[in-house]
């Protein structure tokens, strides 16, 4: 899931293409994992990653899956405890995975606070969440849409939770200020990590705005509300 877009990007057919070339495919999950239900073997990724405080979780924690297959065949990044199977003078081995990537006394109080995230978050149910969140887009898109000299960027058939946008005449940064100053809105604006794609659609940035499973059809409408202020304070 592109996280400057929104859209669902294809990755079994890509994973599929990639694997035909004897090529592992790494998945970044970071936008997707809190959006919508991921399962690994069905995507046949050989890694999948993503950040604990895009999971409501804390920061400075997430998550690494790869096949062991994969996970064999490399070193490890760092040395420490638990991840030695044998050290003399002559040669040292290392464990199996994933001891082997377990170097030194983990984050112990951020995994604790990201398995509580994920029991939540599976407690809701992610299949909900993502059904919920579809309303929340549709809703917005269709407020955002009536708001002159608006334009949103990507318009895929299969996308979720996230609105990207640009306003004639207003740069992104502007509009991100004026909505916190007015509402208390928070988007995000700039180029999102992703400048080729900026470039691609001909724009030095966007503004963002993303649902989550805590957002209601009133905080879009204080959206739209503050974005018409924008357009007022900036003409036609």
């Amino acid at each position: 899931m592109s996280n400057a877009l929104g859209t669902i990007n294809p990755v079994r057919d890509i994973v599929a293409l990639a694997h035909a070339q004897n090529i592992p495919v790494l998945l970044d999950g970071c936008q997707s994992i809190v959006h919508l239900p991921i399962d690994v073997q069905a995507l046949g990724c050989d890694f999948f990653v993503f950040s604990g405080h895009k999971l409501y979780g804390p920061s400075g924690i997430g998550v690494l899956y790869g096949r062991y297959s994969q996970l064999e065949k490399m070193p490890p990044y760092q040395g420490g405890g638990d991840m030695i199977d044998r050290v003399t003078f002559a040669k040292t081995t290392y464990r199996k995975p994933p001891a082997r990537f377990e170097a030194g006394t983990p984050a112990i109080a951020e995994a604790v606070g990201l398995g509580a995230a994920i029991d939540y978050i599976s407690g809701l149910g992610r299949q909900a969440i993502a059904d919920y969140e579809d309303g929340l887009l549709a809703y917005m898109t269709g407020r955002l849409s009536d708001i002159d000299g608006l334009k949103i960027h990507g318009t895929a058939k299969d996308k979720a939770g996230v609105l990207s946008f640009t306003m004639k005449g207003v740069h992104a940064h502007d509009i991100g200020t004026i909505v916190d100053n007015l509402a208390s809105v928070a988007i995000r604006v700039g180029h999102h990590c992703a400048q080729p794609l900026m470039d691609r659609f001909g724009i030095a940035a966007t503004a963002r705005a993303s649902v989550g499973l805590y957002n209601t059809r009133q905080d879009i409408d204080v959206l739209a509300q503050s974005l018409e202020k924008v357009r007022e304070i900036f003409g036609p």
